[in-house]
């Protein structure tokens, strides 16, 4: 196993180092959510369900146990709101002790939890209301909040509201467009397979619904207030897709306007919480005419995406700027698509040594937490693997790679490295 070495920056005390999922990606048969309705509904341009997904609902002690062994000191977990109120008003009381004991558990092997409440899926009842634009939405995202108190009162300290709501806020955008043209034309409009005859609709044109921008913000800010007013010592935030978006010359007026919709008007929201995460894994590059594509030759991902670790060198940047010295920043997602598992150890190290100059600099970071600890569900696919451990979706057997034990051992060094080259190569700022 290779031992991170050379030059490297201290991590702060607490400073935390772990690993992150999501519910419905893990847990498997979410069966009162709106994404296993999407999933299962005739003609959905769902490639393939999530049915058991890796069975962490029942598996979760052994996960926890696999991070804790390889040395990592947190873990990013997320409660569902579909199970803990299947139904509008009833409250699942067995689903609050699973969630109880997620986190009584993690405790308990030395695991600091990070909770999120929200993460793409909401009860199958809140999308028929209406969803984000409901006209109670913000009052009942705030109830469900009160009731995921009674889980994180034992013992969590940060806590995300909700996961991504800028991405939340174009894939309500993307629906809309969808009714018009058909799902096919959006889900495989940039995708090699396209079925003959679909229209291509680039996911990238679509700009966010600006009334469920608004939306998330009341509800974010509504069940911060809840939650705070539960428990005052509690650090609530909220986590953004931090895209990266890179100017081309002549094109910053065209790459701030795109980034604000997209990005920073939740950031400038942030501005009140307590921290925030951030959430990283390429870079996008904008022209005059908007959003770039990949030159040919350029090395991607499974999901089609640029290799590009100092992505999370300049989002950390970029939100500090925007959100300012006073909210902390912790990553809560970082990570690539691969089935090179020394692919993933590089992309990793060199991510890493951007934000290790990002803090010698000067910002605030509190935790680094890799996406994802489990090969998992990915929205429609099994196929991009991003986990630190592999799971044989037959047996549910996990099976630690390389990348995780590399991880976990700098974990334990409580060191960054750093590369000397990097603070000469870095832009100076992304936009």
């Amino acid at each position: 196993m290779t031992t991170p070495t050379g030059p490297g920056l201290d991590l702060p005390n607490g400073f935390l180092m772990g690993a992150s999922t999501s519910p419905h990606q893990v847990e498997g048969n979410n069966v009162s959510s709106d994404w296993w309705q999407i999933e299962h509904r005739p003609g959905t341009f769902v490639a393939e369900p999530s049915g058991d997904a890796v069975d962490s609902f029942h598996r979760w002690a052994e996960d926890m146990d696999l991070l804790s062994e390889l040395g990592f000191n947190s873990y990013r977990f997320g409660i569902e709101w579909a199970r803990i109120e299947p139904e509008r008003g009833k409250v699942s009381r067995a689903a609050v002790a699973h969630y109880r004991a997620m986190v009584t558990g993690a405790l308990e092997r030395g695991l600091t939890p990070v909770v999120t409440l929200h993460h793409f899926t909401s009860p199958r009842w809140f999308s028929e209301l209406g969803g984000w634009l409901a006209p109670d939405a913000a009052e009942l995202f705030a109830e469900y909040a009160r009731t995921a108190a009674e889980i994180l009162e034992i013992g969590v300290r940060h806590v995300v509201t909700i996961n991504e709501p800028n991405m939340l806020a174009v894939m309500h955008a993307i629906r809309n467009v969808a009714a018009e043209h058909g799902w096919e034309s959006i889900a495989h409009g940039k995708q090699k397979n396209a079925p003959t005859g679909a229209a291509a609709i680039d996911p990238a044109t679509i700009d966010p619904d600006a009334d469920v921008v608004h939306a998330l913000i009341e509800a974010h800010r509504a069940a911060s207030a809840v939650l705070k007013s539960a428990d005052p010592g509690l650090k609530v935030g909220w986590t953004i897709a931090n895209q990266v978006y890179q100017a081309e010359p002549g094109a910053q007026e065209v790459a701030d306007a795109y980034a604000w919709l997209r990005e920073d008007i939740f950031l400038e929201a942030s501005r009140q919480d307590d921290w925030i995460g951030v959430q990283v894994y390429t870079r996008h590059r904008i022209g005059t005419d908007g959003p770039l594509p990949l030159p040919e030759g350029t090395e991607t991902t499974l999901t089609d995406w640029e290799y590009y670790p100092r992505a999370l060198g300049e989002a950390v940047r970029h939100t500090a700027e925007v959100v300012g010295p006073q909210v902390p920043i912790m990553i809560t997602e970082n990570g690539i698509a691969t089935g090179d598992d020394q692919r993933r150890i590089d992309y990793t190290d060199e991510a890493l040594a951007s934000l290790a100059a990002a803090m010698r600099d000067g910002v605030e970071v509190l935790g680094y937490l890799h996406w994802s600890a489990l090969d998992n569900y990915e929205w429609g696919t099994y196929r991009p693997t991003f986990g630190l451990i592999a799971v044989d979706r037959e047996t549910f057997t996990r099976t630690p790679k390389q990348s995780a034990r590399w991880l976990g051992a700098l974990a334990r060094s409580g060191r960054i490295p750093e590369r000397p080259e990097l603070p000469e190569a870095r832009a100076a700022s992304p936009r």
